[in-house]
């Protein structure tokens, strides 16, 4: 008689139970990863942290090498003159410079005819834009901020109740910001390739997008953050991962041919210090406070749109004027197009054959004083 081992139920069911880690061994896994996500954190935190600038002036920063003045805020703006002297001068003109540029990227200092400047007696000063060159970062900046900016040097300068300004590039923006907040302090105004904010509100879509669509996919994305994520623009634009913002990283592929052969002439014409000058000195207080602010602020969200602006001048005692290229690849001819046919008391010059860098070709700037100063008067 043979016997059968049996199990009982209750034993298989003891024998196939898998065993469960105590309420110790979890507690201590959660905390494990709740470190680890703390630590990811804080990392992120300081990775998208900016340093603080350089002081201009300091033992370990920049050297002051130009004229300042002293702000009601307590910082300083730095500046220079050229032209006739400010006493014998008819017109007074304030210069606003671009992106990553300084007051020596002044093409009125640097291409305008030394006998026409003469002749009509102009006196130019040009500043470097907060946080840029020699001038102190304003941790406040706002689009408005500059304007006032400009208006108190003015008033230290004693450059009279009414003044010229013109912007190149992002410091056209600059521009508007005047016409905005300063309309009674401008005897005329001059933007020259002025930056375009794709987000202001009454450009079409359909011509922003297909302008946006347009630029350096790397470009594309810098921008989008320094729209929608202003926060996250100092890591954005100094990780090492992937590209950042081209003017940045000093990629010049959106840069015409006709950019590049005014580029090439300009550059040849400079010696060496000159032109370490021209390209370390914008960002010599580190490139937040200088590059990353400008890209938040241009591209930011806007308190106004330039398209809403009403004539500064309805007296026709000053003149108002858009210069752009129709090869810029920076700044859509499309956009400034647009812009000129709804501020029709704007008077737009697009110039053939040329790009971004149309201030510094032969002849424009000459043009543009032309234009401003003896037509109006």
């Amino acid at each position: 008689m043979s016997t059968k081992n049996t199990i009982s139920p209750a034993a298989a069911r003891s024998h196939t139970r898998k065993s469960k880690p105590d309420s110790s061994s979890i507690i201590l896994i959660k905390k494990f990863i709740l470190v680890l996500f703390a630590g990811f954190f804080a990392w992120a935190y300081q990775t998208a942290l900016p340093p603080p600038p350089k002081t201009v002036g300091s033992p370990d920063g920049p050297p002051i090498t130009s004229p300042r003045i002293k702000l009601r805020d307590g910082r300083h703006l730095s500046y220079t003159e050229s032209g006739v002297s400010k006493d014998k001068a008819k017109y007074k003109l304030i210069f606003v410079h671009g992106f990553n540029l300084n007051k020596y990227h002044n093409p009125f200092a640097a291409k305008a005819s030394p006998a026409l400047v003469e002749e009509l007696g102009v006196y130019f000063v040009a500043i470097d834009r907060p946080g840029y060159g020699e001038s102190d970062p304003d941790p406040k900046r706002t689009v408005k901020s500059l304007a006032f900016d400009i208006e108190e040097l003015a008033d230290h300068l004693n450059l009279g109740p009414k003044f010229y300004v013109a912007g190149y590039s992002m410091g056209g923006q600059i521009v508007w910001s005047c016409l905005k907040y300063i309309p009674h302090r401008l005897a005329g105004a001059v933007l020259i390739a002025p930056g375009i904010n794709y987000w202001w509100p009454n450009l079409p879509s359909n011509l922003t997008n297909e302008a946006f669509s347009g630029q350096l996919p790397q470009d594309q994305w810098s921008l989008r953050v320094a729209h929608h994520l202003p926060w996250l623009s100092y890591w954005w634009n100094s990780q090492k991962w992937f590209p950042s913002f081209s003017f940045i990283d000093e990629v010049h592929a959106a840069l015409s041919s006709s950019d590049i052969a005014v580029a090439s002439k300009l550059f040849a014409a400079m010696d060496p210090d000159q032109l370490q000058a021209w390209n370390k000195q914008p960002r010599q207080q580190g490139e937040f406070e200088s590059l990353h602010r400008d890209l938040n602020i241009g591209f930011g969200k806007w308190d106004f749109d330039p398209i809403d602006l009403k004539n500064p001048f309805p007296n026709n005692d000053g003149s108002i004027h858009i210069w752009q290229g129709d090869e810029d690849l920076i700044v859509p001819v499309t956009l400034q197009r647009y812009i000129a046919h709804q501020l029709t008391w704007v008077k737009y010059h697009e110039l053939t054959g040329t790009g971004h860098l149309l201030p510094f070709a032969d002849g424009v700037i000459d043009s543009i004083l032309k234009e401003l100063l003896t037509k109006q008067n």
